[in-house]
């Protein structure tokens, strides 16, 4: 196969600028005419391999230069054009080697631009959040993805929505599936809608968790989920056909701005809506409060995974009939988070939930174990926290696993409630003749809005204080300030 060609006229146009030659000068010293050079700066020519090593000889540049040097630029500018604000102008890759390489300059001054903006957009959401929990909100909107808009509504509300619970609980009854189901519900989806369900190997989906065919009318799932998410897969597929007009009234209300965004609102609810399936609310609801909570007990008398008894523990806020309010997030060894929900909306004002400190963190150094501890915030509110890994869909022999944690907290007031309340680790106490409760691990809601002195943990100053800048003195934390 031939070499691709090298067109790099704009380089070799900065090369020569900065050298401060004439394009005559330059060309005598390549061995080539004035006219040709001009040429090559204007990209109708490609530099042929004797003029890149005549290059290398007498301007000392490096040939990989010539290959490499716009790649760092266009991934910068393609990580300004994907900004929500920016939908809808993302440059083809042409049009981007083409910017980078003809203006270099304004390239890099439009990415130090948006890097600039993208901060100071961060401090303002951080400086709202704070103004926000002193009970001074603020109406700064920005630009969001559809993903963003949606968790957000999903976040600052109750995880309950009666009238799914209702139709849920409605379907149960129908269904009549004893214990057995993913068979009722395959039987209920062949008899109603004539949809076919089938797992199917790897080799066949490879990217797929679940795909429905509405030429065949078959339902296919991958055999890389396990038991209890092929049955939420399947569940989820029901209700949505069931319970569209309840579904479509709490994406209703919901207000989002864009037909992507209800979408993905759709796939949320009718996830939830399975869990209200797979778990009915006065029989979950009674069974929370004989185990004290007990995930894993719920878990085996629901044949339910961890993470779905969980997530159906923050949906118990039945007026009459409610459980402990929990909330939860989940979140990859990186630090993203994908979910955040609670049974009073997910408290970012109380808890956060990003303080490096979370034994959400330390749950993937002991995959499998659930870590309990109380942990206390500034303003001396303190939680309750249940902490978990959790592993994805199964993966081929050469495929590193999905492994995600999830954090389960509630208020520190219902820790005799629920079992893990009594796992809180005590120390001895002469004067008591008993087990005191230990401090609880002092954490933040988050590094730039915690103004916690000596943290070993802290990864950003506080957007509230000035950094200290003492040449004579070192505090502990990586970031010290006033």
């Amino acid at each position: 196969m031939a070499d691709p060609k090298i067109f790099a006229g704009p380089r070799i146009r900065r090369i020569r600028q900065a050298k401060g030659l004439t394009q005559t000068a330059m060309a005598e010293g390549l061995g080539i005419s004035p006219s040709y050079l001009n040429l090559i700066e204007r990209n109708q020519r490609p530099l042929t391999v004797q003029l890149i090593l005549r290059l290398a000889s007498v301007y000392k540049v490096e040939p990989q230069e010539l290959h490499a040097e716009s790649k760092g630029a266009v991934a910068a500018l393609r990580e300004v054009f994907s900004d929500p604000l920016l939908a809808g102008e993302l440059p083809g890759e042409q049009e981007l080697l083409e910017l980078s390489e003809v203006a270099p300059n304004a390239s890099a001054a439009m990415v130090k631009l948006y890097r600039a903006y993208r901060e100071q957009a961060g401090r303002l959401s951080d400086l709202s959040e704070l103004l926000a929990r002193e009970g001074r909100g603020t109406a700064v909107a920005a630009a969001r993805l559809p993903i963003d808009e949606v968790r957000e509504a999903f976040e600052r509300r109750p995880n309950h929505f009666p009238g799914i619970e209702e139709e849920a609980e409605a379907f149960s009854r129908l269904l009549d599936a004893g214990d057995d189901l993913f068979g009722a519900l395959k039987a209920w989806l062949k008899s109603e809608y004539g949809i076919v369900v089938k797992v199917l190997p790897v080799a066949t989906m490879p990217n797929w968790r679940r795909r429905y065919d509405r030429h065949s009318q078959r339902l296919f799932l991958s055999e890389r989920l396990s038991p209890f998410d092929q049955l939420r897969e399947v569940a989820t597929e029901a209700c949505l056909l069931r319970m569209s007009v309840a579904v479509a009234a709490e994406i209703e209300a919901f207000r989002l701005s864009s037909d992507e965004a209800r979408r993905l609102a759709r796939f949320d609810l009718g996830r939830y809506a399975a869990h209200a399936l797979m778990m009915p609310y006065p029989a979950f609801q009674a069974a929370a409060l004989r185990a004290r909570y007990d995930i894993d007990v719920l878990r085996s008398r629901f044949s339910v995974s961890f993470e779905q008894a969980a997530n159906r523990l923050t949906m118990l806020q039945r007026p009459g009939a409610s459980g402990v309010p929990f909330f939860m997030l989940e979140i990859d060894n990186a630090g993203h988070r994908f979910r955040k929900a609670g049974a009073q909306g997910f408290p970012h004002s109380r808890f956060g939930g990003e303080c490096p400190k979370l034994a959400v963190h330390a749950a993937f150094g002991q995959p499998g174990q659930i870590l309990v501890e109380a942990v206390e915030m500034p303003d001396g509110a303190e939680f309750l926290t249940i902490a978990r890994t959790l592993e994805g869909p199964q993966g081929a022999f050469n495929e590193r696993p999905r492994r995600t944690a999830l954090l389960l907290g509630c208020d520190i007031g219902f820790k005799d409630e629920i079992v893990y309340g009594t796992a809180l680790p005590g120390i001895p106490s002469a004067s008591l003749g008993k087990a005191a409760s230990m401090p609880a691990t002092p954490i933040g809601p988050a590094c730039r809005l915690c103004e916690r002195t000596g943290c070993l943990a802290r990864a950003e100053p506080p957007v509230t204080r000035p950094l200290g800048l003492d040449e004579m003195v070192t505090g502990l934390s990586a970031f010290d300030f006033q």
